[in-house]
C-alpha cells in the first residue's frame, strides 16, 4: 500500500503506461508498473527470511528472536533449494512480463520461458505433484503442465480492474487456510505473503483502478497460485479410516473452478473463430458480464463471489464423506453454471 503510489507517480513519469486501444476497457492511459511492487514486496521478504536463517543457522539466533521462531530457522534453512528456485523462476517471469508489456511478445516465446520457470520450480525446487504416481518423469510433465495452465489462466484474467489481483488473493486465501490446517508455516508463510500483497495491492487496483499490474505483475500471480496449489497439502492418510477424504487432492481445481472456466471458454471462443488463444480481445466471461448489463464493478464483484463460494467448499473437503465430497462437486458445476447463464446476451424480442 505504501509503495503502490510511488511506483504509480515513476510509471507515469516514464511513460510507462497501458494506452487505450481496440481491445482494450479503459479509456485514457493507465500506469502500469504494478508488477514491480507485487514482485519485490513479495520476493525481498523471502529472500531476506533466507538470507537471515543462513546467518542464524551459523551464528546462532539473537536473543531477541521468539523461540517460536528460532525453532523454525533449520526447516527454513532446508527449503534453500526451494525458495532459490522460486526466486529464479519469479524472476524470469517477472522479466518476460514487464518485456511484453513494452513490447507485446509472441505467445511462443512467452510459453517457452513459462515452461521454463516452471521446470526451475519442479527440477530445482521439487516443487511436484505426487497424485499417487510413483514415476517423477509422468509426475514432472503434469506439473509444468498444470503451472502454465495456471499462469496463463491468471493472466487471461487480468482483463478488468481489481479481477486478476482480487481472485488471487481469494484463492490464496483459501489455500491458506488449507496450509494451516495441516501445519504447514513454511508453506502458510508464503502464502500469507502472497496474499497480503495482493490486498495491499488491490487497494489502488479496484475499480476505477489507479495502477495496472501488467503481465509483469499477473504472471507471477498465477505462480504464486500454482505453486500453493502444489505445495499444500490436503490429504493426510493416517486420518482417513476410510472416510473418502482422499477426494481432498482435488482441492485445487474446485478452488480454481471459476478462473479456469474463464480461461477454457475464451479459448473455445477464440478457436471456434479461428483467432489464437492468446490474442486478447474482449470475450472473457467479464466482459460477457458486462455486455449482459452488469458494471465493471459489479461483474468483478460477481466473479469474486463465485470463486468464494467453490473455494469456501473446497475447504471442507478434507473432513467430508464420499457422499460430502459428491455434494460440493455438484455445488462447484451450479456455481460455474450459474456464471455460464449469466453471461448468455439477452436475446432481442
Amino acid at each position: 500500500m505504501i509503495l503502490t503510489p510511488l511506483v504509480r507517480r515513476w510509471a507515469l513519469a516514464r511513460g510507462f503506461v497501458d494506452q487505450p486501444g481496440e481491445r482494450k476497457i479503459h479509456r485514457q492511459p493507465q500506469a502500469l508498473g504494478g508488477g514491480i511492487v507485487i514482485f519485490w514486496v513479495t520476493l525481498l521478504p523471502m529472500a531476506a527470511a533466507l538470507l537471515a536463517a543462513g546467518v542464524w543457522g551459523k551464528y546462532g539466533t539473537p536473543q531477541w528472536i521468539p523461540e517460536a521462531l528460532a525453532q523454525h530457522v533449520t526447516g527454513l534453512l532446508s527449503r534453500t533449494p526451494m525458495v532459490v528456485s522460486l526466486l529464479l523462476a519469479a524472476t524470469m517471469l517477472h522479466g518476460l512480463g514487464l518485456v511484453d508489456d513494452r513490447r507485446h511478445l509472441g505467445p511462443g516465446v512467452k510459453l517457452i520461458v513459462q515452461s521454463a520457470a516452471a521446470l526451475i520450480l519442479v527440477v530445482g525446487g521439487q516443487i511436484r505433484f505426487s497424485l499417487f504416481i510413483p514415476n517423477v518423469y509422468v509426475t514432472t510433465l503434469l506439473t509444468v503442465i498444470w503451472m502454465v495452465l495456471i499462469i496463463n489462466a491468471f493472466n487471461f484474467l487480468d482483463n478488468m480492474d481489481g479481477l486478476s489481483a482480487g481472485i488471487g488473493a481469494i484463492c490464496t486465501a483459501m489455500l491458506l487456510g488449507a496450509a494451516l490446517g495441516s501445519g504447514q508455516v513454511f508453506v502458510g508463510a508464503f502464502l500469507a505473503l502472497s496474499m497480503g500483497t495482493l490486498a495491499g495491492f488491490l487497494v489502488f487496483n479496484f475499480f476505477p483502478a489507479k495502477i495496472f499490474m501488467g503481465d509483469a505483475g499477473s504472471l507471477l500471480v498465477g505462480m504464486f497460485v500454482a505453486v500453493g496449489t502444489i505445495q499444500t497439502t490436503y490429504y493426510h492418510q493416517e486420518a482417513q479410516n476410510g472416510s473418502g477424504m482422499w477426494f481432498s487432492t482435488f482441492m485445487p481445481l474446485v478452488v480454481l473452478a471459476v478462473p479456469l472456466y474463464d480461461f477454457i471458454s475464451v479459448t473455445i471462443l477464440r478457436l471456434r473463430q479461428g483467432k489464437s488463444p492468446f490474442v486478447g480481445d474482449q470475450q472473457h466471461f467479464s466482459h460477457r458480464l458486462v455486455a449482459r448489463g452488469m458494471s465493471q464493478r459489479q461483474a468483478v464483484l460477481t466473479i469474486y463471489l463465485a470463486t468464494a463460494g467453490t473455494g469456501l467448499g473446497a475447504t471442507f473437503l478434507n473432513q467430508v464423506s464420499n457422499a460430502g465430497a459428491v455434494l460440493i462437486f455438484i455445488q462447484t458445476v451450479l456455481i460455474v453454471l450459474i456464471i455460464a447463464i449469466l453471461e448468455q446476451p439477452v436475446k432481442s424480442k
